[in-house]
């Protein structure tokens, strides 16, 4: 888009036609063309990767067959509302966690399931988590899904 001051009459007229025959002004338009280049460009560029990002890629992984009772005692730290530690049905005292279960699970023994109540308070969530990893254990936390059915009936 160009603006020019008509300075009144005359054969020179002072709009384009006269700026361009004598070279004295310059021309101040925007060149669209890198822009509409760019523009095509990203456009391609996500009419290319559109399909991956909604479908993503295809992983056909293997089905597994529920097992409800394991050959092996698995250590599991449950954590109730009242903020007691139970290893596996048993109170035990978060100082002596890593030596009770060394003792009765085995030296061998690499990670540890946590399960804690959603209303137990998180610090105490925590410290049994820092315990753990300082023994060197991995820590699993215990979740259920949402459309699982519940215990109790809540």
């Amino acid at each position: 888009m160009a603006f020019s001051m008509n300075n009144g009459g005359g054969n020179n007229g002072g709009g384009w036609g006269s700026r361009r025959q004598r070279g004295g002004g310059s021309i101040s338009e925007i060149n669209v063309t890198p822009f509409v280049d760019v523009v095509l460009v990203l456009l391609i560029i996500f009419m290319l990767t559109a399909h991956v990002m909604e479908f993503g890629l295809d992983v056909d992984v293997p089905k597994t067959i529920l097992v409800k009772d394991t050959p092996q005692e698995m250590p599991v730290v449950s954590i109730p509302k009242d903020g007691t530690y139970y290893l596996n049905g048993q109170v035990v005292n978060i100082n002596d966690l890593k030596a009770t279960i060394q003792q009765r699970f085995g030296k061998n023994t690499k990670g540890v399931y946590v399960m804690a109540d959603r209303a137990t308070i998180w610090d105490v969530i925590a410290q049994v988590t820092a315990e753990l990893g300082a023994g060197g254990f991995k820590v699993y936390m215990v979740t259920q899904p949402q459309d699982a059915p519940v215990k109790g009936g809540k």
